[in-house]
């Protein structure tokens, strides 16, 4: 079970930054002043923010994990009529040599005209490998090692209202795999890019998009269908293709409540490496299971989530419930009603910038398997 606290010490300050006596103590220090700006949210609705705070997880796999945080949100052209931006950056390491960065980014232009939406991950992280297939055992884990790079972006221009088109890039390494098998069961076959494997894919992707705020939307629809494919020797030591579908949707209840709800696709063909397969689980969709847990061709999973932001008796305070099915295939024909996964569960919100509507969420998914922590900035989907 891994702890995820991108916003640990945000939490901390906000519940000292809460009383009296430490606010007191704080008022006339730059910490004190850059807490008051973080709860008080004293920029200006049309001016962009940075905030930057240390961080703190805990995992099995590497011990203490200790780091920082940086979210920029800002507007095109300081218009709040445009979209809110966002832009994410964390990095950490460990005591054990381990260590990451990665950045996150949802950029819309002025009028929408340009829509840059990707991720990007650099880091020397272990992970945990059940196998492939829809019903992998859960004990036992083998432990690969390596320096991974993984970064997608899209570059979509508006071609209507709210439509956009443009290309997409998908480019993953793994570097330097130790596969370590575990100690007890039956060792695990090396699958394809077991030992290492760099590929590219491009392809191009139609986005359909009327949120105005990403990171915490109350009404809006999203959409998306895109391809990409990858050629063995451009860059790629494998070929394969990928489908990437998803729509998501969101409905405001009553005057502070939103009913969300997400539907997501992905089949592949060809010969993909076992880090570049469709994944389940993980701090989006399917909270409470291992972000691979299961992994096979193709995907199909579902989410729903309702959220109270904030409750009736307080300003800052919300709170979720939600619950997801998926399952994995090693074709599309092949889902099966038996290897259906469920999860479900229950969050904490905060209010931190109440100006730009952006709360802190504090989740614990539960499976049949266990429950997951989550801390972040944002909603999941």
């Amino acid at each position: 079970m891994r702890i995820h606290t991108l916003a640990f010490f945000s939490l901390i300050f906000v519940l000292l930054g809460s009383t009296e006596l430490h606010a007191q103590k704080w008022k006339n220090g730059w910490v004190g002043r850059y807490v008051n700006s973080i709860i008080n949210d004293t920029t200006a609705a049309d001016k962009s923010t940075l905030t930057v705070y240390p961080t703190f997880a805990s995992a099995p796999e590497t011990g203490v994990e200790l780091g920082a945080s940086i979210l920029k949100l800002f507007y095109a052209n300081a218009d709040t009529l445009n979209r809110l931006s966002e832009m994410q950056a964390f990095t950490f390491f460990t005591f054990k040599g381990q260590y990451g960065l990665v950045l996150d980014n949802a950029i819309y232009g002025d009028k929408d005209k340009w829509f840059f939406l990707g991720e990007t991950k650099i880091q020397q992280f272990p992970l945990s490998y059940y196998g492939i297939g829809p019903a992998t055992p859960a004990d036992n884990p083998a432990r690969v090692d390596a320096f991974q790079v993984l970064f997608k972006q899209r570059v979509l221009r508006k071609i209507k209202k709210n439509l956009f088109i443009g290309p997409e890039i998908d480019y993953q390494l793994l570097s330097g795999v130790n596969f370590e098998q575990p100690a007890e069961g039956e060792p695990y076959p090396i699958p394809t890019g077991g030992n290492g494997t760099q590929n590219i894919g491009v392809g191009v992707g139609l986005v359909y998009d009327n949120r105005h705020n990403v990171l915490n939307v109350r009404e809006g629809i999203f959409g998306e269908l895109a391809y990409l494919k990858s050629f063995k020797g451009f860059i790629s030591d494998q070929s394969f293709g990928t489908i990437n579908m998803e729509v998501r949707s969101y409905h405001t209840l009553f005057k502070n409540n939103v009913l969300a709800w997400q539907i997501k696709g992905q089949f592949l063909h060809g010969d993909a490496p076992f880090n570049q397969l469709a994944l389940l689980g993980g701090d989006r969709l399917m909270r409470g299971y291992y972000l691979g847990r299961y992994r096979d061709n193709n995907l199909l999973a579902a989410q729903a989530e309702y959220r109270i932001l904030p409750f009736a008796f307080s300003k800052r305070l919300g709170a979720a419930v939600f619950a997801s099915a998926g399952a994995v295939s090693p074709t599309i024909g092949g889902f099966q009603a038996r290897n259906i996964r469920v999860a479900g569960g229950v969050g904490l919100r905060y209010l931190l910038f109440p100006k730009k509507d952006i709360y802190i969420r504090f989740d614990v998914g539960f499976t049949k398997e266990g429950a997951n922590f989550y801390i972040f900035n944002g909603e999941a989907f």
